[in-house]
Formats: C-alpha cells, structure tokens, sequence
C-alpha cells in the first residue's frame, strides 16, 4: 500500500463504520425481497471481490467463459462497462461474431474480453437486468457470468465466487473509507466459493494460511488457487529474432501498476523505464507523445504495456514499436473445473 493510500485510509477510519452499516442494510434489504432480487431463466456465475480491485478478475472471467465454451454452453459476459462513453440501457460490445463498439465506448475491460474470446457475446450496461435479458432473449445465451458482479445484488446467481489476490489478500482488512474492503466481512457468508489468484513462490505460504482462515470462517465455502502466466509475444521487424529481449519502455494504467512492473522483472526483461496512470485512465495522444519522448531518452527501443491498456491505443499515433503483456489465468489442479461441472449440474432447467 502506497503512504498516500495508508494517509487517505487512516482519515477516513472513522467513517467506516458508516458505511459498513450503509451496505449491510443495502443487503438485508435484498435478503428480505424490500429491494428486488431478479432471477433469471439460465444459470448466473458471478465472479468479483471484496476488497477494490486488483484481484484478477477478468482474467478468471475469460478463463471460465472459454470453459463453458468449449463445454457446449453458449456463455455471455455481463459487465457495468466502467469508464466507457456507451449509455444504452444494453450496449453490446461484440455479439460473438464481430465487435461493435470501441474501447472508449465500451470500456477497456469489456474489449480486451471481447477480443480474447471469439463466439461470446460481451455486452454492457448500468442496470445489468437489462443486457443480462438481452443475452438471453435475443442472443440464445444459456448461462451469463457477471463481471464484477458480487456487489450486484439485483440479480440472483447459483455460482458467486469472490477473488482475493494471494499478495494483498484483505489489505487492512478495514471497509471503505478506511481500507480497501467494499463491504464488511460478513458479507462473504453470501458467496460459494473462494479463489485466491495470483499465486507463486512468493505468496504461497500466505495465500495458504488466509485460505486455512477462510476454511475456518466460511466452512461451507471450497477454496480454489489460481496462478498467472505471462507471456511478451515475439517483437515484431527488427527486433526478432536476434535480439529477444530488447531493451524496453514499460506503462499501463492499472489498479495494482507494480504487479505489472514485477512480472516483466520476473521475466528478466531489460526494463529501461517505467510510468503509469490511475486504473482506466483513457489515453490521449499527448500521453503517447510523451510516453514515446520518455522512451527514446531511457534507451528504449519498444515499449511495453498490458493487453487491457492496448485496446485503448489503437486509435492513437505510436512512434515505437508496441509489445503487450500477455497473461493467461491457470487453475493449479482440477477442483476448481470440478466444482464448477458439479455446481452446473445440480441446476434444474428453468
């Protein structure tokens, strides 16, 4: 955690409890039907968090639509589209088969998906009943999976796994305002299951204690641990094959910037200098310009970034060769594919 995020929390401690208090009655209010909880005709997956962001969730959305894919189901993914220009009731990013809408319209996240996984529909809105109706009754989708959806309590879902990155796990474990958890803890009861992401040599022997905590809390609830892979694809013109690591400019605007920044040292790649911009930061030319400056003075003969951040570039001018980091979600054994058949299974067609 940044000193300035550790300032920010600590002067809004006192509130917490606030607005700790705020979301526990926003969900009884839904456990007790005053607010309407919708159910669907197909079966609803969810996948989101707890804590602020930087949990790898869309990783682990892409991971589960391409399973349900290639398993004969005709998956959609439903998302609020943040940061995108798109105010339709039901925007729709790409109907499987073509997209639609541009990274500025849509959201960063909603393209990169879109662009990740041919043959299933992306689509977005604020009220996410209405695209969730949409996928369903004009696109034949059989099962929907909510993109950050554990804090969308109008739509009822039968799997609702929530994330924690194995590095940060519950931060100060504290509510909004005065920690990173969206919701006090006690709201986990309501979920079915746990995946720690991001997994390495690092953050094992953490990400084993606080899942045996979990256990212990939410005994009812499997934990499943997933892992990222990374991968720069082969550098284009000049600078393959002969020099496979070339020296390289790296940016992004993510959630958690150093996770990016870590796996490129990871990887041993010649990082000649870095910058970064708040999460969906949306790219003007003049940052480009200035990246590319920044670039040609460190030495850099490419710059680097992340796949989220590449569908927002493309309409923009860039002077130096543009590799992403490309990143692939792994299970570490087969429970989780398992649990996830199983919890399909048990579903009566409705």
């Amino acid at each position: 955690m940044t000193p300035s995020l550790s300032t920010l929390f600590a002067i809004g401690r006192p509130f917490s409890p606030l607005y700790s208090l705020v979301m526990t009655v926003r969900q009884n209010l839904y456990h007790r039907n005053i607010l309407t909880v919708h159910r669907l005709a197909v079966p609803v997956i969810s996948v989101g968090n707890l804590t602020m962001g930087g949990t790898g969730k869309t990783p682990a959305v892409a991971w589960i639509a391409g399973f349900l894919h290639a398993a004969g189901h005709r998956p959609a993914i439903i998302s609020r589209g943040y940061g995108g220009t798109a105010r339709g009731a039901v925007n729709l990013v790409s109907d499987g088969n073509q997209m639609l809408l541009t990274a500025d319209q849509a959201g960063d996240e909603p393209v990169m998906l879109a662009r990740q996984l041919p043959g299933i529909p992306v689509l977005t809105g604020k009220i996410r009943l209405h695209p969730c109706r949409h996928a369903i009754e004009r696109l034949g989708s059989t099962i929907l999976i909510l993109d950050d959806g554990f804090q969308h309590l109008a739509i009822a879902r039968d799997i609702d796994l929530v994330l924690f990155n194995a590095t940060t796990l519950a931060g100060n474990s504290r509510v909004f305002p005065g920690g990173e958890l969206r919701e006090p803890v006690t709201a986990l009861h309501r979920c079915t299951a746990f995946m720690l992401t991001g997994v390495d040599d690092g953050n094992a022997g953490r990400a084993e204690r606080f899942a045996a905590l979990l256990i212990t809390r939410f005994p009812d609830k499997p934990v499943f641990y997933s892992t990222i892979a990374a991968e720069i694809p082969a550098p284009p013109g000049s600078l393959a094959p002969a020099d496979p690591s070339p020296p390289l400019f790296a940016f992004c605007a993510i959630a958690h910037p150093d996770r990016f920044f870590n796996a490129l040292y990871a990887m041993n790649m010649h990082v000649t200098g870095k910058t970064w911009f708040r999460d969906h930061h949306r790219y003007s030319q003049d940052d480009v310009d200035a990246i590319c400056r920044r670039a040609s003075a460190s030495g850099a003969r490419a710059l680097i970034t992340t796949e989220k951040d590449l569908v927002k570039l493309e309409r923009l001018q860039v002077a130096l060769p543009l590799l992403p980091l490309k990143t692939r979600f792994e299970t570490t054994d087969d429970r989780f594919s398992g649990y996830l058949r199983q919890a399909l299974g048990s579903l009566s067609t409705r």
